[in-house]
This record gives C-alpha cells, structure tokens and sequence, in this order.
C-alpha cells in the first residue's frame, strides 16, 4: 500500500506497479465496512469495480485507468484552484466517460461513504458500528434464491463450515471435490446392496450435498471465484447424481433385482430437464420485449409468500431431490427410489415445461442471434444433418419444433414398437431428415428452444429402449455409460456457453457424430449385430465417445483456467 498526496502522484505510484496486477485507488477519508471494500476491490469477475471512494482494475482496464488518471492530472495541473474532493471518484467519473463498464457491488446494508466533514464522518462511523460485517458476510455467502430443503436444512449451518474451511485456508475446489468422493463413496456403498450399505449411502448422499452447498458458499463468503471451479462445481453435480444411480442399480442387481433400465431412465428424465432449463434460459437471455402475461403472473404469485416455497419444492430441486433419494435409499429398497424419482421428476418436468411453453406464446420477444447461436450450439448437429440443410429444397420453412418433434416421436415410438431391425434405421433415417429441416434456419421463434430437448429425447430414448430389447446381460449398463458420456458432452456445451467460451469446436461434434449421426449409428448396430455383439459394441462406443470428450473438455478448462480466462460464478440449478 502506498499514500499519494494528488492525482499525479497517484499517476506516478501506479505506473511502478507492473502492469499484470490488478490497482486499486482508495480515498484516505474512506469509511466504511471491510467487507465492503472486498466486495468492490477483489472481485476477480471483473475488470474494474468501484464504490463510494474506491476504485479498481485488473490488468486488462489498466489502460483505461492509466488514461483516466493522466486526464485528471491534466486538467488538475492547468487549473488555478483544485476542488478538494475524491481522486477514486474522479476516475470513476473519468471512466464512466469513457465507456469503460464499471461493476458496483450491491453493498445492501454496508458502509461504504467519503465523508466531508467531522458531522458526517461521526454519522458513518455510527452506521457502521450498527452494522454488523461479518453477520452480513456470512448473510450473503447463501444463493440469494434456493429451494425449501436447503434453505432450512442445510444453509443454517453449512455457512458456518464454508467460514470455517476459509479461515483454514481451503478453496472452494477442494470442497467441491471432497464433494465428489463423499457422493462416489455413496454409491460404493449403495452397490454392496446391504440394508447397511444403503443406510450409509444415504447419509454420505446428504453429507454429498453439504459440502457442495458450502464450495459455493466459500467462493461466495471469501470471493474465490474462477472459470475452473465454476465448471468442476456443475460438472461434479451431474458425475455424483448419475454415479449415484449406477451404484443403486449395482446394489439392486446384487439382490437380484434388474433396476438398470429405471436408472438409465431416470438419468435420460434429468438430463432432458436440464436442457429444456437451458435452452429456455438461453434463449430469453438477452431477448428484447421480454415480458408475457404468464410471467406476470408468476412475478403476483412470487408476492404471496407460501406460494414461493411450494412452487421451488414441485419442481423438485437438486436439494429436495437428493433428501428424497437419501431417504428413500436408506428406508427402502433401489427400486421404489427410482419409482418416486421417475414420477417426481415427470411431474415437475411437466410443471415447469407446460409454464415455460405459455409464457413463450404469450410473450412478445424478439430473439437476438447471440440467442439463436447458443440453441444451434446445445442442438448438437452433426455432419449429416449440417450436409442436408445445405442441400434441402426451397426457402428455408418455419417448422423446427415440429420437425424436431416428429423425428423424436418417430424414431423412439419406432424403437419401443419395432425394436432393433430395418425399419427403425429407416425410421432413423427419417429422424436424420427432419434434425437437417429443423436447424436450416435460425431458431428464433417462439418455441424454438425446444428443439434441442426433442434431440436429446429422441438419441437417449433411442439408446435406452434398444439396450432394455437387447434382452442380454450388460446391453442396459453399457448404454448407461453411452449415455452418461453423451450427456457429459452436452453438459460441457452448457457450461462454455455460460461462461462465455463459445461452444465446443466443430471437430469435435463432427468426430463423435452429432445427435443425429450417433442415434443412427445405434440403430443400424442393433440391426446388424446379435444382441451380445451389439452390448460389446455399445461399451466401445461409449468408452470412444467419453475419452474424445473428457480430453478435450479437461484440455479447454485447464487451458482456459492458466491462461487468465475471466471468472465466473455460475449459481446453476436453484438447490
């Protein structure tokens, strides 16, 4: 820290400091909590930050500061009298100015003043002594929007943990990964298929889910945020869910109960919710004219304090969702755990799409391409598909959600009545047609997003049915695992796409085949070959598929992580 007595010293002093470390300009007359200032200062999501007599950059807006200041020791030397005001608040002014987008905390109830005069000043040391910090700290380390479960349950005292693991000095990635083998070692014991197994594995599923409340909690409370753990923290979330089910399948099959299909059905149910949150996100992020009479009513039924608890608690969040699967693996048995979480998951997936489906006819929106571009990303189009859009007839037809709709209709009804053989590949092939007229256009109509979740139905019903009518031991577990490295890429997509990294590269897509390529694939295997060939062929692809994306994926975080990439905090899926 260093004391500048004016604008051009400050000017003098910054210009010491090399230029890949992030300044920070701060009134001596400040006042003001700590907390306060590390809100506004050591935010590492943004490039410059300021509040009441403060102000910061990091390495990429130390250009535009340097500018601002050289600017105000300008015109402060050409003038006769100087007012006695704040430096930080004349280059906040300078900045703004300039268009330079200054990020300012909401400090709510903080101190965070420059005072004039002895008055004020005793006024905000009164303030500040009524308010207390670390009360405040701990406050707003909690997902200002979670679900019934863990806003009762767990966050009273998960707020704790997370201060307790940053006065030890550990990072939210290391509380997220201690996250995931908690949830890994769940499963294990889920899979011994005792009645004691399933005990623990219940316990260790909601001590899982307290060490994930707190990773975020811990970034949040300390301000440890980053691109790297904002994607282990989503990513880990999906691995310990479907890891979860596997070992409650391997348990089930140790008591001689065959479960995979259910497993393999409750992951495909999540996963297609999951993308229709997405895509329908995505696809109103930045819309213009974003309102409809539906969301109004939502907003009147948000005012009505019961309502907001029951509607967070139907849609069945990642915290009620894992309570009910821990209660009900300890208390009963694999398969009535997947029943209920089958019929809770349905239900809430058709809440919630039904809502967003009227909101998106009644609202008056106009999709920007930024929008359109992210639902082509999430669509995963291959090679087959992008060939036949080049090459359809006429203008191009404003029936993508049908379209898509109809393949998905087509070749699943097609697997679940034919089973494998030549019809369904013709079906497929139909299925292929119909994803090429879906995406030969922008999708920027009212209910274009759906048509990435119709995709994703479509490949992993597909991929489901045929391994349950392969009849063989091993066909069910291997399409698990082509499905769970499916979805690990689509899941990945979501996440670049969030933090502003742009989808994953087009080799990629074109080597693992797109949806499209992948679900006629599947279908012509199940037609050529017997049933325990087409289980052997399902466990190459799966294993083909999960290392091209894992190498890829782990090789663009960890580039993106030490190459300096923006931070990010991704709040994800409301727990």
């Amino acid at each position: 820290m260093r004391v500048a007595s004016d604008a051009g010293d400050t000017e003098t002093l910054l210009a010491a400091v090399p230029a890949g470390q992030r300044v920070a300009i701060v009134d001596a007359r400040f006042v003001g909590h700590v907390h306060a200032l590390r809100l506004g200062l050591t935010d590492p999501r943004f490039d410059a930050a300021a509040l009441p007599g403060a102000v910061t950059v990091r390495p990429a807006a130390r250009q535009a500061l340097t500018r601002a200041l050289a600017r105000e020791n300008s015109d402060a030397s050409g003038s006769t009298a100087v007012a006695v005001d704040s430096v930080a608040d004349r280059v906040v002014a300078a900045l703004d100015a300039d268009g330079v987008a200054l990020h300012r905390p909401d400090l709510g109830t903080l101190v965070a003043v420059v005072p004039t005069d002895p008055q004020t000043r005793n006024e905000a040391r009164q303030a500040l002594a009524a308010v207390d910090d670390e009360a405040v700290r701990l406050r707003t380390a909690v997902k200002s929007r979670d679900g019934f479960f863990t806003t009762h349950f767990i966050s009273p005292y998960s707020r704790y943990l997370a201060r307790w693991c940053a006065r030890r000095g550990l990072t939210p990635n290391q509380v997220t990964t201690a996250s995931l083998i908690t949830a890994l070692i769940a499963a294990g014991c889920a899979a011994t298929g005792t009645r004691g197994g399933f005990v623990a594995a219940g316990l260790l599923l909601i001590f899982s889910f307290v060490l994930d409340c707190t990773d975020g909690q811990l970034a949040r409370y300390s301000l440890q945020y980053s691109t790297l753990g904002a994607w282990l923290d989503a990513t880990f979330d999906r691995a310990k869910e479907y890891a979860y089910y596997a070992g409650l399948a391997l348990g089930a099959a140790r008591g001689g109960d065959d479960v995979w299909a259910l497993a393999l059905g409750a992951m495909v149910l999540q996963s297609c919710r999951h993308v229709v949150d997405f895509s329908f996100n995505e696809a109103n992020h930045d819309a213009t004219a974003n309102t409809s009479p539906t969301a109004a009513l939502s907003d009147k039924l948000d005012s009505v304090g019961w309502t907001v608890w029951v509607r967070r608690m139907i849609v069945l969040p990642i915290g009620e969702r894992w309570a009910m699967i821990a209660v009900l693996t300890a208390v009963t048995t694999p398969r009535i755990t997947f029943y209920a979480l089958l019929i809770g998951c349905a239900f809430a997936a058709t809440y919630t799409t039904a809502g967003r489906v009227l909101r998106s006819l009644t609202r008056k929106a106009q999709r920007t391409d930024r929008a359109a571009r992210a639902l082509a990303d999430l669509a995963d189009t291959g090679p087959l598909a992008e060939a036949l859009a080049r090459l359809l007839p006429g203008p191009a037809r404003k029936t993508a959600v049908l379209s898509a709709a109809f393949g998905a209709v087509a070749v699943v009804t097609a697997a679940w009545v034919w089973g494998p053989g030549w019809q369904l590949v013709a079906m497929a092939g139909l299925y292929v047609g119909l994803s090429a007229e879906a995406v030969e256009r922008s999708l920027k109509g009212p209910l274009d997003w759906l048509v990435p979740p119709f995709f994703r139905a479509a490949e992993y019903g597909t991929v489901l049915l045929l391994a349950a009518k392969a009849d063989v031991n091993g066909a069910l577990p291997a399409a698990f695992g082509l499905v769970a490295a499916v979805a690990y890429h689509h899941y990945d997509t979501v996440y670049r796409i969030r933090g502003d990294a742009g989808a994953p590269p087009r080799w990629l897509v074109r080597v693992i085949g797109g949806h499209e390529g992948r679900t006629l694939l599947v279908t012509v295997l199940a037609a050529l070959l017997a049933p325990t060939d087409f289980k052997v062929a399902l466990t190459v692809l799966a294993v083909a598929v999960a290392l091209v994306v894992l190498l890829e994926s782990i090789r663009f975080w960890v580039t993106a992580h030490k190459t300096g990439a923006p931070a990010v905090h991704d709040e994800g899926e409301p727990a």
